[in-house]
């Protein structure tokens, strides 16, 4: 009996679970106003993520880093907040959507405003840090 208390990993809730996607999520937001978009986007990838925009597929952390570094951040900003967390019975896989905000001020002054639905898909990496595998 003592071996498998000791070998048995602590399970977390659901709520738990929840709770700390959330928080990443809420981190990666927090990430993206401060430090930048692309930053954001390129430290929460996992090594094989997937971006889809303007219907293509980015495929991969670097080639992430090299999509976003083509695109002119200075004016934008992009705010979003999960209205819906669903986890994995596993523990390692979950998912995110809700709204999103897309801003970006024209060098004329006028600003264009693009509202959506995000939706994410977040693995939880070996080292225990949830990156997410689709944006």
């Amino acid at each position: 009996m003592l071996l498998t208390q000791c070998t048995m990993k602590t399970a977390k809730t659901t709520e738990q679970l929840q709770e700390e996607i959330r928080l990443v999520e809420f981190d990666f937001a927090q990430m993206a106003a401060k430090e930048g978009i692309a930053k954001a986007f390129y430290f929460y990838a996992a090594d094989n993520a997937v971006l889809l925009r303007n219907q293509q597929l980015i495929e991969g952390k670097e080639a992430i880093k090299l999509y976003m570094s083509k695109i002119d951040y200075s004016d934008v900003t992009l705010t979003w907040k999960p209205t819906k967390i669903e986890v994995a019975d596993s523990g390692d896989l979950a998912y995110t959507y809700g709204d999103y905000t897309y801003t970006k001020t024209n060098k004329d002054g006028s600003v264009d405003t693009q509202k959506g639905i995000f939706h994410t898909v977040w693995k939880r990496q070996e080292n225990g840090h949830w990156q997410y595998v689709w944006d």
